[in-house]
């Protein structure tokens, strides 16, 4: 996992938009901008957030503007269904 979103009120859409954490992986192409192989190459990092009722109130008009915007429905229900929107 890239991110972990932890609770009810903590949809990806938050993550992919509004929170601030990066849950997606590297794809092909990485070397250019990756330095020499070190000991944290080998390891792996992963972002935990948890966002409770009134964080995501607050962060939903930005994640459902920018969903939509995208033609990701999906994401925007992610954080309607959760504050009743």
């Amino acid at each position: 996992a890239g991110s972990v979103f932890i609770g009810e009120f903590t949809p990806e859409s938050a993550g992919d938009y509004a929170s601030g954490t990066n849950h997606s992986l590297p794809t092909y192409g990485f070397a250019r901008s990756v330095g020499g192989v070190s000991v944290e190459m080998f390891m792996k990092a992963v972002t935990f957030q948890n966002i409770n009722r009134e964080g995501l109130k607050n962060l939903s008009d930005t994640i459902i503007t920018l969903a939509e915007t995208e033609m990701l429905q999906a994401h925007a229900n992610a954080v309607k269904v959760r504050i009743k929107k």
